[in-house]
């Protein structure tokens, strides 16, 4: 059936084009989504990487900045960093109205899903004060701003709460992916009386680009996806401490080790720069056994989503780090243990109602986890019925803001 909806110019912002699969994730869900209502028009993306957008997802991209700042940097001394404001205030002044021109003849720009909205990171890039320069020359440009399911916090610093603030209130739309996101704008003294809560884009995700089957060979030993992740520091906690990383990966090559010794093969997730902890963890895991049939810890390149969801699927169960590799798992019937590095982990557990197959990652203990693990499979199935009910109601939920926010337009 032809579209009724008129062409229109519409424009994502956000932390796209790099390696991570959540990230990468969340803008094939929507854009694939927004092609459908809107066949006819025209899309950009504002992102880190252009080029990669380009290329993989077919759409024109452009730079969120073309300009290193480093006036935000905290590594950069505070005598350094006045000189270099001063000097770079014309170079800065020339990015805002390349933004203004970007913007030419946008209907839209949309802030979708990720957990763009925090400061632990970086202020300039993809962060706060990026994000309130593209919403205000949005508005000069008389186009509506979305904040469609967005995960928010940790906020820490005064100019971070002030650039999220502004950047807020400018917006025509925004809405949550938690209620911990919501809580986190409440705590920085944002309004968020009207502001809703919608589950996660990615259980959005059409139905056709998900796997077909189970994708794994019957007969053979059953299948652990384990996902790991570097430690994400301030991200994580507010006082992250170093053992933290080491413990975990220390933990999960005992459960590693516990799996392998109990019939179970391991297929690893491979996600935004864990190169380096796959590499981390197969030594560890090396110590631990001496030696170890490495045909059974399987190890594949993931060089898009849907190597992902394809890897995900030639599993039976999924414990994992990244909140998006949960998703998922979830999205194909997975039963799925979480190691909670961020409140967005401990949010989808319990939202999904599977609260007790949370783990904390900053309370790693292995034992709770093989517990945990043996508890997952005598319960398999109806831990599947409660997925697959979960996602029923969360797919329904992202199609009915869908609805609200563009049937008819």
């Amino acid at each position: 059936m032809r579209s009724t909806h008129k062409p229109l110019k519409l424009t994502i912002y956000g932390h796209f084009g790099t390696p991570n699969p959540g990230n990468e994730g969340t803008l094939l869900a929507i854009l694939t989504r927004l092609q459908s209502i809107y066949p006819e028009s025209q899309f950009s993306c504002v992102c880190t990487f252009p080029e990669s957008v380009a290329e993989k997802d077919g759409i024109e991209a452009v730079p969120i900045t073309t300009r290193d700042v480093r006036i935000w940097d905290r590594s950069v001394a505070l005598s350094r960093r006045i000189p270099m404001a001063f000097g770079g205030l014309a170079a800065e002044l020339g990015q805002y109205v390349r933004a203004y021109r970007k913007l030419k003849g946008t209907d839209m720009l949309i802030v979708p899903g990720t957990g763009i909205v925090t400061d632990a990171f970086c202020l300039s890039s993809w962060g706060p004060y990026n994000q309130f320069k593209w919403v205000l020359m949005a508005k000069l440009r008389r186009c509506r701003v979305l904040y469609i399911c967005i995960g928010a916090g940790p906020i820490d610093g005064a100019a971070g709460r002030a650039l999220v603030k502004a950047a807020f209130s400018l917006a025509d739309y925004r809405s949550y992916r938690d209620d911990t996101s919501r809580d986190w704008l409440t705590r920085i003294g944002f309004s968020t009386g009207r502001d809703p809560v919608y589950p996660d884009l990615v259980f959005g995700m059409p139905k056709g680009l998900l796997p077909n089957g189970n994708g794994r060979a019957s007969g053979t030993r059953r299948v652990v996806g384990l996902g790991l992740m570097m430690y994400t520091g301030k991200y994580s906690a507010s006082d992250p401490r170093p053992e933290t990383y080491s413990t975990y990966l220390q933990s999960f090559a005992e459960f590693a080790r516990w799996l392998l010794e109990h019939d179970y093969d391991i297929r690893l997730l491979l996600g935004d720069g864990d190169r380096w902890v796959i590499d981390e963890f197969r030594s560890v895991l090396e110590a631990r056994l001496g030696s170890y049939d490495e045909g059974r810890v399987i190890e594949q390149p993931i060089d898009s989503v849907r190597d992902v969801l394809t890897q995900i699927a030639a599993t039976d169960v999924v414990v994992a780090t990244r909140f998006h590799n949960l998703v998922m798992a979830m999205l194909l019937g997975k039963p799925v243990i979480a190691i909670s590095f961020h409140h967005k982990c401990s949010s989808l557990m319990r939202n999904m109602k599977l609260a007790e197959y949370c783990h904390d990652i900053h309370g790693m203990d292995v034992e709770k986890l093989i517990g945990q693990f043996r508890k997952l499979e005598e319960n398999r199935d109806s831990i599947k019925r409660t997925i697959e009910q979960g996602v029923g109601e969360a797919r329904a939920a992202v199609d009915e803001q869908y609805h609200l926010l563009f049937a008819g337009r």
